[in-house]
């Protein structure tokens, strides 16, 4: 009797471990889930097979399962529907890095120096936006491709990075749509795409690692890299 109740005891105690291990793997889960079903909701917008609406409310419930500061301003339904209006080009031919390719990787890339660097500049964002909204970052995309187009040899890397607040998964999409926006821009202004390259660091490479609103601007943006093929 005494070995039956001591081993009741031990099992009830395992099953209260097991149960309490599992809320928190499936606390994890259901943050990476929620937004993964953001991600895939905005892809589905993409090709035409959902709705702004879909990615707004799985969004939502990523925000309710995550962490976010106060300052911190999430995509509007407004703000997705300008995101896929916007034309998509197709990507470069070729792969930096990659067997058979004339381009090193990115670190073969190298940041503008002297006269390049007062025309390729690092352009900032607002919070949580992916437009550039300042006439003067405008003028900066404009001399890049005045440049681009008469040096068909140069290409660029874009890097699309955000400041420090919000979910990881999220500031690379974030990231990635800073990059890609400056990417179209640069190729309706007659720029050849195969000459632009993008990539997004989401949070990872911080400008300011301070955590002040002077520090998130300055993270908010996109700076560039140049390879001149000889």
């Amino acid at each position: 009797m005494k070995k039956s109740l001591l081993r009741t005891l031990v099992l009830s105690s395992l099953s209260l471990l097991v149960l309490d291990s599992c809320k928190k793997q499936s606390d994890v889960w259901d943050d990476s889930n929620n937004m993964g079903s953001y991600k895939r909701a905005q892809e589905r917008i993409l090709w035409g097979n959902g709705s702004s609406e879909e990615a707004s409310v799985a969004f939502t419930n990523t925000k309710e399962s995550s962490t976010f500061d106060d300052d911190f301003i999430p995509l509007q339904d407004e703000d997705l529907k300008q995101q896929f209006s916007e034309v998509v080009f197709a990507q470069p031919k070729d792969s930096p890095g990659e067997d058979g390719s004339f381009l090193p990787s990115i670190d073969g890339f190298n940041l503008p120096v002297g006269a390049l660097a007062q025309i390729f500049q690092t352009i900032h964002f607002n919070t949580d936006e992916f437009t550039i909204k300042k006439p003067e970052y405008l003028q900066v995309v404009n001399k890049m491709a005045t440049y681009l187009k008469d040096h068909p040899k140069t290409f660029i890397f874009v890097e699309g990075s955000c400041d420090q607040r919000g979910p990881e998964a999220y500031n690379l999409a974030l990231g990635s749509r800073r990059a890609n926006y400056v990417r179209n821009l640069l190729i309706e202004k007659g720029v050849n795409g195969d000459q632009i390259h993008t990539i997004s660091y989401g949070k990872e490479r911080l400008a300011d690692p301070s955590n002040t609103p002077d520090a998130w601007a300055k993270n908010r943006r996109a700076q560039f890299k140049l390879y001149e093929k000889r």
